[in-house]
């Protein structure tokens, strides 16, 4: 998908999203999303099969960066898949707003929450493929674990982030994501830092980060 159209897709993904929460998502026609969105019906349908698509329009091209990350990516693989995992994170705080209108959209209407789940799982399993890829002696179950746990930091993160309770940063996700177990580590290792009681957090996580991608 070149950059000019995932910007389109973006822009007709916010006006539905808009008219969505306006409207209410089953009052709301295809004919009028492509309205307010400047384009004709027929090209609505050449860049989505349903306004179910449009609620969604930015994941396929997060899907494809993501993908393309790990297989461009030169570290471990578990840290490979958690790069891209914040990757993502930052590409969603670039279109916050649009992130929020889904949120609040999905929250109101059951198709688009199992719809929601589906592609929730679409990551975790480009995720897992990936590491079943690069470490095929690795425990399966270690794997698939750690796909859903950085998967499901990552959306605690920013669902916190898109309904305003928190401002959490990329350093934030991958302070977290230091804290979920690796197949290539020994269960029950614990690391422990002290930090003198007046650094400030940010400080703190950027140093955990880096002295836990050494180990």
């Amino acid at each position: 998908m070149t950059a000019e159209a995932a910007r389109f897709r973006l822009r007709v993904a916010g006006e539905a999203l808009r008219l969505f929460a306006e409207q209410g998502y089953e009052a709301t026609s295809v004919d009028e999303i492509a309205e307010a969105a400047g384009v004709s019906r027929r090209t609505f349908f050449r860049q989505f099969r349903s306004k179910e698509d449009v609620v969604f329009a930015d994941h396929e091209a997060q899907l494809a960066q993501a993908r393309a990350d790990l297989e461009a990516a030169q570290t471990d693989p578990w840290t490979a898949v958690g790069d891209a995992v914040v990757g993502v994170f930052e590409r969603f705080t670039r279109t916050r707003e649009l992130a929020a209108q889904r949120y609040r959209v999905v929250r109101q209407v059951p198709a688009l929450r199992d719809r929601e789940i589906v592609t929730v799982f679409r990551y975790e399993r480009l995720f897992t493929d990936y590491l079943r890829g690069r470490l095929p002696q690795a425990p399966d179950l270690a794997m698939v674990q750690f796909s859903a746990a950085v998967t499901a930091t990552h959306n605690y993160l920013l669902r916190r982030m898109v309904r305003g309770e928190s401002e959490a940063t990329a350093a934030d996700l991958r302070t977290a994501l230091a804290a979920v177990p690796r197949g290539d580590r020994t269960a029950g290792e614990m690391v422990v830092a002290v930090f003198p009681r007046d650094m400030p957090p940010r400080q703190v996580a950027e140093l955990l980060s880096d002295h836990l991608d050494s180990l």
